[in-house]
């Protein structure tokens, strides 16, 4: 009996120490585990590890256009603008340098979102308040690339003797420039059809974001129902950005152009410019030629920056350049829907407004002409006048007058808006034309 239980307790007291030895042996190698963590988070080795595995953020580079549309999702008839902090891409359509078009991943975005605002109770600087939602439909822009006979237009809307430019006018640019200013029965109206927000004000000098949000609150969907806007915006993903870089027009791109202008020339602000034009000699009387005379002013390619074929009127006046030459900066791009969808994709950073010249002149969200700084994908634009809300059959009649009839510098009146339109020729083609406030 004595032997039994001799051997019980020698069985019993190796299984405690074999307990024991495990408890030593694990805290050892939690110990381990604990001290290899922190050591790649000292090193670095667990972030390297987490970009390895697609973790990286993409900045700003000139060639962020390609980098971006890594990212595509499935095309859907409707596309997301707007719902996003300022500074980063989001659900919308994109393009990228060879004119295609494509959609973000709509759950990468999604999960990107609440992984941001899943932040244990700390804030994140520096983003800007969301914005509402906007649906931009633009699956119909396809058929923009059909043959003309195969396009389908609006209706000519007879305007009567609007559109007969009268003594008065002939003799006076302001006042011809101001009666397009009344033809333009497609402007939008502030607070019904968008809303901007101005922010605070800054001198041309002062690189702080002086805007708390975007510039743009909200744009009407419809707006993009409208025959001329939606074939205008249908022409913004033809062009690299990029001065200097050599454009290639396909057969079905330059479809769009001339259906851009046949669409526009149905318009009371065209039909004006044509007739000023031509009773003017400027032109012939044959409809026809001038629009093809149209077609070649704004659409025909000519060398910048020592590249030939790489610009155009349209490229540089309405989508913007990079100028790559030195120091990176914007030129061009003075037209306020490419703002508004460059914005929504994330690509632009509104900055502020330029402080007018004269004082207690402050603009408003009902401002339709505005002196403002902004950033392109991360390229400065220090200053650049656009015209708000107008439309682009009224942006491309006041640019085509001034180019033939007036001077570089132009003062006229638009509306309640004392302007100087600046010309800049590029021998016989239109170098560059914007509005700049004058007051």
């Amino acid at each position: 009996m004595d032997g039994l239980i001799k051997g019980l307790l020698d069985v019993a007291l190796d299984a405690i120490g074999n307990d024991d030895g495990d408890r030593r042996s694990g805290s050892q190698n939690q110990d381990e585990r604990s001290r290899s963590t922190w050591a790649q988070v000292v090193t670095g080795e667990e972030d390297k590890g987490e970009e390895e595995n697609g973790g990286r953020r993409q900045g700003h580079h000139r060639n962020q256009w390609n980098r971006e549309e890594e990212k595509c999702g499935q095309t859907e008839e409707w596309e997301i603008a707007g719902s996003r902090p300022s500074r980063r891409p989001q659900k919308g359509y994109d393009n990228d340098e060879y004119g295609g078009q494509h959609d973000n991943n709509q759950n990468y975005w999604k999960q990107k979102e609440e992984k941001e605002e899943s932040n244990d109770g700390w804030e994140t600087v520096g983003k800007k308040p969301p914005r509402r939602p906007q649906k931009i439909k633009t699956d119909h822009w396809n058929k923009y690339k059909q043959p003309a006979s195969e396009q389908e237009y609006s209706d000519e809307i007879e305007h009567g003797d609007n559109t007969e430019p009268s003594e008065e006018e002939l003799a006076d640019l302001s006042l011809a420039c101001n009666k397009l200013w009344e033809l333009d029965i497609n402007r939008l109206v502030p607070g019904k059809d968008y809303q901007i927000d101005c922010g605070e004000g800054k001198k041309v000098y002062q690189k702080e974001d002086m805007a708390e949000g975007s510039l743009f609150n909200w744009l009407n969907e419809d707006v993009f129902r409208r025959s001329t806007f939606s074939r205008f915006c249908s022409l913004l993903d033809n062009y690299n950005p990029h001065e200097g870089y050599k454009e290639t027009i396909t057969s079905e791109e330059r479809q769009e152009e001339a259906a851009f202008i046949e669409e526009i020339s149905r318009t009371a602000p065209i039909k004006y410019l044509f007739k000023y034009l031509s009773t003017k000699g400027i032109v012939s009387g044959n409809y026809q030629d001038f629009k093809r005379m149209m077609t070649n002013l704004w659409f025909d390619l000519y060398g910048r920056g020592g590249t030939s074929s790489c610009s155009s009127a349209f490229e540089h006046v309405f989508v913007g350049e990079i100028k790559n030459r030195g120091e990176q900066e914007v030129s061009g791009f003075h037209n306020w829907l490419q703002f508004y969808l460059e914005e929504a994709k994330g690509r632009v950073d509104y900055q502020g407004y330029i402080f007018p010249r004269r004082r207690g002149q402050t603009p408003d969200s009902e401002t339709q002409l505005l002196t403002i700084q902004f950033e392109w994908n991360g390229v400065l634009k220090s200053v650049s006048s656009t015209l708000v809300g107008v439309s682009p059959e009224f942006e491309i009649a006041l640019y085509t007058l001034c180019y033939y009839v007036g001077g570089e510098d132009n003062q006229v009146q638009l509306g309640p808006y004392p302007v100087n339109i600046k010309c800049y020729r590029f021998g016989n083609k239109i170098g560059s034309v914007f509005p700049i406030a004058e007051c």
